[in-house]
């Protein structure tokens, strides 16, 4: 009985034990995931710094640097002129003493010279120079005496906002006489052959010293002169330039320009003559380190005569600006002014009227360099001339021409041909020769044009030769210019050749002693017809400078 029971109770607990899996099994395929891995978390190592870094690839490129070097060829005016202080922008990096002298001499013509030059301020922010010279001469001949007088005063002051004002006054008196008559036994009156010229001048400029923030730069200007002769001949005339410039980026500049030129010219006892002239000029200039385009045009109106200039010129040289092509074709109104007639030629009747020059040239050349001391340059133009005034000698009235009458060429086409070499060693030794040639054709109501010179040549040369002595020498030279006869024919005037000569050197600190020979050829040349030139002739005496802070 118990055998059967435990049987009974055996089977019942295997068949439990069989079932438990059986359940297990299903449920646990629902439910969890079981996952054996043999991965062992590692930390990564952390980065250092390579501190022995490799050198940089050699950049084998040529650079390109831009530079705007300018012209260092010197171009010297054809006629003599005077050395006069004037407002010197100083570099503010080296230190600016005031310089200050007085110059006298006397000659072998009764020669009285005196110049002195004076200056006063800092060289930086504001300053004052004072400029006067006096020099007369008598001639052999009767009559052949000049006086020139002049005194200046010019400064300049800087403002805190970027601005700069000039200003300066002046007065100019010049005496000579017409002893030009022929033949020299003619007797004559002395007031009836004086001519005395005045002029007072002033001058404001207004400037910005950087440029504005929209990147503009502006000058305007004004200028008067007040002309008069001893025969109560009196003239105005006034000048007003309004410039503005424009940069855009590093190569491309804007012009704006508007001036006005009023003359007012009063002869005693006659009616007023007006002669106004205004133009403006309107251009736009690309230049980068070997080209330069300048493109514009010169709207002129010429007593309410409307003329349209062109402005073009172009510039095209070498990498090191070593060698420089030229080219351009250009116009403008050149005003003519009793004032103007007068600095030509002295011995002139008053004229009727006034015309304006209308110049239009046509030009090619080239300019450069070898070396760092030789330059060059040389020019090819086809000059166009509208109301060109000459002078002629006036034999109508008393018969010996020792006046000159005005008259006016309607057109005068000119080939001229120029050129210049230069020499310099610092300021050692420079020597500067300059040469050129005009052929005049095409003159519609005179023969010739009269009073022209057709051909010039000129030499300037500076030497030290120690420390303390400087030697100068000066060479002018051209070919005589036509001349109208007294029957009516025309003739050439003799070439001149003079040749001048000076020296200073230094005895005391404060002294210098100094001489000028003139005309050492002794030619007695005529730029105008019947004027003969003084000879031979020199001056000499000393310099004292004062107030030197070396």
């Amino acid at each position: 009985m118990r055998q059967q029971s435990f049987r009974i109770y055996f089977a019942i607990f295997m068949i439990f034990l069989a079932g438990v899996p059986v359940f297990a099994q299903k449920d646990s395929t629902k439910r969890s995931v079981d996952i054996t891995s043999a991965f062992k978390p590692v930390l990564r190592e952390s980065a250092k710094i390579n501190f022995n870094a490799s050198p940089p690839t050699a950049d084998t490129a040529k650079p390109r640097l831009q530079y705007d070097i300018p012209n260092p060829n010197l171009l010297f005016a054809y006629q003599p002129g005077s050395l006069k202080p004037l407002a010197l922008q100083v570099d503010s990096i080296t230190r600016w003493d005031n310089h200050n002298y007085i110059k006298a001499g006397f000659g072998s013509l009764k020669t009285p010279y005196i110049q002195a030059g004076f200056s006063f301020g800092d060289g930086n922010t504001a300053g004052i120079n004072i400029y006067a010279r006096h020099v007369a001469s008598q001639g052999k001949r009767e009559f052949q005496d000049f006086t020139n007088t002049q005194v200046k005063l010019s400064g300049f002051y800087k403002t805190a906002k970027n601005m700069e004002w000039n200003a300066s006054v002046g007065m100019k008196a010049d005496k000579t006489y017409k002893y030009g008559y022929q033949p020299e036994s003619l007797s004559f009156p002395t007031d009836s052959l004086k001519r005395n010229f005045q002029t007072i001048s002033g001058r404001v400029n207004l400037r910005n010293i950087n440029k504005t923030e929209f990147g503009l730069n502006y000058s305007p200007e004004i200028r008067i002169d007040i002309f008069s002769d001893n025969l109560k001949n009196n003239e105005s005339n006034t000048v007003v330039n309004l410039p503005l410039q424009k940069r855009i980026g590093k190569e491309f500049t804007v012009d704006l320009g508007l001036t006005f030129d009023l003359t007012r010219l009063s002869p005693k006892g006659k009616s007023a003559l007006n002669n106004t002239m205004y133009f403006i000029s309107p251009s736009l200039t690309y230049k980068n380190s070997n080209l330069s385009l300048h493109a514009g045009i010169r709207p002129s109106w010429d007593n309410k005569s409307f003329t349209m200039f062109p402005n073009i010129l172009a510039e095209v040289g070498t990498e090191d600006n070593r060698f420089t092509f030229q080219a351009g074709w250009t116009g403008f109104l050149r005003k003519t002014s009793y004032m103007y007639l007068a600095s030509q030629n002295p011995w002139l009747w008053m004229p009727s009227s006034l015309l304006n020059t209308k110049v239009e040239e046509r030009y090619a050349g080239f300019k450069g360099s070898v070396g760092d001391h030789f330059s060059y340059s040389a020019k090819v133009a086809f000059n166009k001339l509208t109301n060109q005034p000459l002078f002629i000698n006036d034999t109508s009235a008393a018969g010996d021409g020792k006046s000159f009458r005005v008259v006016n060429e309607e057109r005068i086409n000119v080939l001229n041909l120029g050129g210049e070499i230069g020499y310099n060693v610092e300021e050692k030794f420079s020597v500067v020769t300059s040469l050129s040639f005009n052929q005049y054709t095409g003159l519609k109501n005179n023969k010739k044009a009269w009073g022209l010179l057709p051909l010039e040549l000129n030499t300037a040369l500076r030497l030290q030769v120690i420390k303390d002595l400087w030697l100068k020498g000066d060479l002018f030279a051209w070919g005589g210019p036509q001349y109208l006869k007294k029957d009516g024919d025309n003739e050439r005037l003799n070439g001149a050749f003079d040749l001048n000569a000076g020296l200073e050197f230094k005895i005391t600190k404060n002294i210098n002693l100094w001489t000028q020979f003139n005309n050492l050829f002794n030619q007695e040349y005529q730029r105008w017809s019947q004027y003969p030139v003084y000879g031979f002739n020199f001056v000499g005496g000393i310099v004292f400078s004062f107030d030197q802070k070396n």
